[in-house]
């Protein structure tokens, strides 16, 4: 089965990926912070009864005990962005259920009882939201939600009080980055209720120009707003984007250059770093976007980001391997996707 990143889908040439993410708490436990051992296991096979009614694509969810996998399959699963850095450190009692192309995977015993999250190549809010929203009101109509007549869903975090919504689209942007207008670009969307983080959220570095944009409201507005207001400043950052890419082309010879040194790294390098990756990366995809480059397609370039991470090359592997050894084996990776 083909995983949702190499869909072809809206907006593709900026917009990487779009995801929905719900925080539910149960009324009839503590918070996760306060539950004791057994609190979490009974909590783990009530919510996996009640998303043994959950079909996505006409399939019943898969389920994985985090303890179960080795360390590195856990880190693999965190690049994929299948799961959180939060979820990981500490794998006990800790459930997920999740659908054979990744698109829905669902967090049980999180920083909350349950975080239910839907990823969408492209800019696809609404259809990620829609499929979100499905899964919760199955889950609501077989669990006790804590839910507040004048807060909303209760969470841990205050800051997801309300509709406990968090989405987010990651895009590429290179040229407003040559440009030099991220830092205004950030501010204004600060502004506007939204937050620009780095390349695998909060507290990230970016890497190779991604970036990814999410509402910072979830009190006192709808799930619905949120997502609309979200999806209307990032077509913004669309055109401004598309603009910033069109000044690019004034020098096109220039623009070219730097395009097509990375393209000739990427297929003939023998030790490709992650860094060098994803900075050879994002030329290439902007080369594709702009159509200098006609033989790499767009889903090839998402589904290379999925293989290439550093514990995802070890997973494939099937053990733990020396940095050079990584940088080995990325290189051949992306010559057999790029070539």
């Amino acid at each position: 089965m083909s995983k949702w990143y190499e869909a072809k889908a809206p907006h593709e040439d900026i917009v990487i990926s779009s995801r929905i993410r719900l925080a539910r708490n149960l009324s009839d436990f503590p918070f996760e912070s306060r539950m004791t051992d057994e609190q979490r296991r009974q909590l783990s096979e009530k919510v996996k009864q009640a998303l043994s009614h959950v079909t996505v694509s006409g399939e019943t969810l898969q389920f994985t005990e985090m303890d179960s996998l080795e360390e590195i399959k856990r880190y693999a699963m965190v690049e994929r962005h299948e799961v959180s850095k939060e979820f990981i450190k500490d794998p006990t009692h800790r459930l997920l259920g999740y659908s054979k192309d990744e698109s829905v995977s669902i967090m049980v015993n999180e920083e909350d009882h349950l975080r239910i999250q839907v990823m969408a190549s492209g800019l696809n809010l609404t259809s990620a939201y829609q499929q979100c929203n499905k899964i919760d009101d199955v889950l609501d109509s077989e669990l006790d939600y804590a839910f507040n007549e004048r807060l909303g869903y209760l969470t841990t975090c205050p800051t997801n009080l309300g509709t406990g919504l968090r989405a987010s689209v990651m895009v590429h942007l290179p040229a407003l980055e040559k440009s030099g207008l991220m830092n205004q670009l950030t501010a204004t969307v600060n502004k506007l209720g939204l937050t620009i983080r780095g390349t695998y959220g909060e507290g990230s570095k970016v890497l190779g120009s991604i970036y990814q944009i999410s509402n910072q409201i979830t009190l006192g507005i709808t799930e619905k707003d949120a997502i609309q207001n979200l999806e209307s400043i990032v077509l913004q950052v669309i055109e401004s984007e598309k603009r910033a890419r069109e000044s690019l082309l004034a020098e096109k010879r220039r623009l070219e250059d730097v395009v097509f040194r990375s393209l000739g790294v990427l297929r003939y390098a023998r030790l490709l770093s992650s860094r060098e990756f994803f900075e050879e990366i994002s030329n290439v995809r902007l080369g594709v976007s702009l159509g200098l480059i006609h033989d790499v397609e767009i889903s090839r370039i998402n589904r290379m980001m999925a293989l290439t991470g550093s514990a995802s090359i070890c997973e494939r592997e099937g053990r733990e391997l020396s940095p050079e050894d990584r940088d080995f084996v990325r290189a051949n990776t992306v010559r057999t996707y790029i070539s």
